[in-house]
């Protein structure tokens, strides 16, 4: 493949990603999300203005290290993130599993229960009270807690210790381009980046090898690269370097956000995932803003291909939670009960979900749906 004809490829990529299932077009298609939003953002309760995911889906929550080893389930993406309404994320969350439960062929009472433990879950994550409801989130964690560097190296790059492996995951990349990546990578800081890295200081780490990172949906088509370093005793290194873009999210009337990209993803992430905020840091490449994190062993994506009844309100309960919490974190106590009492408000006779997220939800369902199947009409008529 031509070096220049890598955008088309990355596109239709992403387009193919988008065909495969409702739930994997929800994850890929925030613009419609937003187009949305600003056009329904009246019905929805305004919350204290503080930092949002922007795109808090089930493929973006996972277990996060921090810097000394520990494990949490955490936001784990911030592209997006903006300083703006917080129930914007809880909308795109329940969305999000809406979606995985139609893809699970469960009753569509499984939604409506769903909502339910959603919302009861971000009410009573009051900071730092944490949560222990879902077995699949418990079994993440124990996985991540045992997890070594040789585990990440079978996972991401087939056991290979000196370079990346050249597949349709990392791709080759042209002179100059490694030449910029080499050179940003031998003055970059990584002692900071994870517990295995801050371990061993600043000193001693060796670029060994670069390659064009697949990865994502939404991001495809924008710079992102993988770097191995190699440090003192033969510790390894496996950098993300990601390319950050403006944010299509709705963001609140003047508010005051880095206006560097990289900086704002990292405030974002700060703000909501201390365990991946404290662990990143920003540079340019190619001349476009990039921030920066260390692949740690302990990082893992939470993946679910199908869902059951009882593990729906389970998984819905705690992850709400865990964005509650992430909200919550940049509230006092005052502001976070008001919020919380506003977002009670509307319930039906019969449910304990407030209108405005039910109807939100359901109408955001239907015309991704709709988007879908024109989405996979004209992507097979295209090929």
């Amino acid at each position: 493949m031509n070096f220049s004809d890598r955008p088309r490829y990355l596109e239709r990529l992403r387009l193919r990603k988008m065909a495969k299932s409702q739930h994997a077009f929800v994850r890929g298609s925030a613009w419609l999300f937003y187009d949305w939003l600003n056009k329904h953002d009246e019905a929805l309760p305004q919350g204290p203005a503080a930092w949002i995911c922007g795109d808090c889906h089930l493929g973006n929550l996972g277990a996060l290290s921090d810097l000394e080893g520990g494990v949490a389930i955490q936001i784990r993406d911030f592209d997006q993130t903006v300083i703006g309404n917080p129930a914007d994320d809880l909308v795109r969350l329940g969305l999000s599993l809406a979606s995985a439960i139609r893809s699970s062929d469960l009753p569509g009472v499984t939604t409506a229960h769903m909502l339910d433990n959603l919302l009861a879950g971000y009410i009573k994550a009051a900071p730092s009270s944490g949560a222990r409801g879902s077995e699949d989130l418990r079994k993440l964690l124990k996985c991540a807690a045992h997890r070594r560097w040789h585990n990440l190296a079978l996972e991401r790059f087939e056991g290979q210790q000196k370079q990346l492996p050249r597949n349709r995951r990392f791709w080759p990349l042209h002179h100059p381009e490694r030449s910029q990546v080499r050179t940003f990578c031998q003055v970059l800081d990584i002692s900071g980046l994870t517990p295995e890295t801050e371990q061993h200081g600043k000193k001693g780490w060796e670029f060994m090898d670069a390659a064009y990172w697949i990865k994502g949906c939404s991001s495809l088509g924008h710079l992102r690269f993988a770097a191995l370093m190699r440090g003192k005793h033969r510790r390894m290194a496996l950098l993300d370097i990601k390319e950050a873009t403006a944010a299509a999210a709705p963001s609140a009337r003047r508010a005051q956000m880095p206006g560097n990209h990289a900086e704002r993803v990292r405030a974002g992430a700060r703000a909501m995932s201390p365990n991946l905020g404290d662990r990143m840091v920003c540079g340019e490449i190619e001349g476009k803003q990039v921030f920066v994190r260390a692949i740690s062993p302990r990082d893992m994506k939470l993946e679910i291909d199908r869902l059951t009844c009882r593990q729906t309100q389970a998984l819905a309960r705690h992850l709400g939670s865990i964005v509650g919490e992430a909200h919550a974190r940049q509230m006092d106590v005052a502001d976070w009960r008001s919020w919380t009492r506003e977002l009670s408000h509307a319930t039906g006779a019969n449910t304990k979900t407030p209108s405005w997220l039910w109807t939100s939800v359901v109408d955001l369902l239907a015309t991704h749906e709709l988007a879908y199947l024109d989405h996979c009409r004209r992507f097979a008529l295209a090929n």
